[in-house]
């Protein structure tokens, strides 16, 4: 009997039942343990990935390539100076030649239609590695470093603070709501989530008993949180909008005085970053804003970031195990009789 996964891919959190998602975080992390003991798992020998990125990437690739590796798969990594999606070649016809030479296809770009047409048109499994609107396998990671931390995702109320609107508090938020835990997005009203996606999010809080909070008002919006949650201020392609960025987000920055705001120490709150973080001016990056505007530090201050209950790095480990359980579950013919 196959998998209910088998041959499905995995282009947004929205696509799956609270139970399939809680599939993949389990799953995950038993694929953690087994990685931790040295115990193989190559669920996906013989295989070959096609590993497609139009934007940069650093935990993504490096968490695609091992995973690949580990299950006993063969990554080939293609670059944006190596596919022509929509330029020379329509994505119609790059899905079909990949699909007839790979078993499966990561893809990591800007259009979440590209990533919808690469699965309609290739015949085989397609995983969303990032686009603009959603970034699904960055959240098994995250909710699976929660459920580590906390023993279980319920009763959990996770806080996202910063910039509302991109693809990290899409994804959050619906993820959350699938999956029944309490969200609260924290940011000035211009960069709140659009109503399309919190309609979304509030149609599964329904089903799942999630309460869901957006916000302005940082107070409220921090106060019991378990989980604290921020991503840089702005996004690729976004760099003309620092100056903007920085004036309506430096009250929402992570610091010691928003962790005391919580009332959540010790073992009851942890503190997540999707990374990279801007956290000190030791990149040319960190330096640069320094330089044009006085900053030291951005969306976390360095206190918070090195932190016992920071566990960004965990969380970054964690896209490894999890984008390997995504891999296996919709490729690897495994047993799994109920979801």
């Amino acid at each position: 009997m196959n998998s209910i996964f088998q041959g499905k891919s995995f282009l947004a959190e929205k696509d799956f039942s609270q139970a399939e998602l809680l599939h993949l975080i389990d799953f995950a992390l038993h694929l953690k343990e087994l990685k931790q003991k040295n115990i193989p798992h190559q669920y996906l020998a013989g295989k070959n990935i096609a590993l497609l990125f139009e934007k940069t990437s650093t935990r993504t690739r490096a968490a695609f390539t091992v995973a690949a590796n580990d299950l006993g798969a063969h990554p080939e990594f293609l670059g944006a100076q190596d596919i022509q999606l929509g330029k020379k070649e329509s994505v119609a016809d790059t899905a079909q030649v990949l699909g007839s030479m790979f078993d499966g296809i990561e893809f990591r770009g800007f259009s979440q239609q590209v990533v919808a047409d690469l699965a309609k048109y290739s015949g085989v499994p397609v995983w969303n590695g990032l686009t603009d609107l959603w970034h699904p396998t960055q959240m098994i990671a995250d909710f699976m470093t929660v459920k580590e931390n906390f023993g279980s995702l319920a009763d959990i109320t996770f806080t996202y603070v910063g910039d509302g609107r991109n693809n990290m508090a899409n994804s959050l938020l619906v993820t959350g709501a699938i999956l029944g835990v309490h969200m609260r997005i924290v940011s000035p009203q211009s960069l709140q989530p659009a109503k399309e996606v919190v309609e979304l999010a509030q149609g599964f809080a329904k089903d799942s008993g999630a309460q869901l909070l957006i916000t302005d008002d940082i107070q409220t919006g921090v106060k019991g949180a378990n989980v604290l949650y921020t991503d840089v201020w702005v996004s690729m392609g976004e760099e003309d909008k620092f100056a903007e960025r920085i004036e309506a987000l430096q009250p929402y920055q992570i610091n010691s005085e928003m962790v005391a705001a919580t009332g959540n120490q010790g073992g009851n709150l942890i503190v997540l970053h999707c990374l990279p973080a801007f956290h000190d001016t030791q990149t040319e990056y960190g330096q640069k804003i320094f330089n044009e505007f006085g900053l030291t530090e951005m969306e976390i201050t360095d206190e918070v970031f090195n932190s016992p209950f920071a566990k960004q790095f965990e969380q970054a480990e964690n896209r490894m195990h999890s984008i390997k359980a995504i891999m296996a579950a919709t490729l690897g013919n495994l047993f799994i009789p109920k979801v």
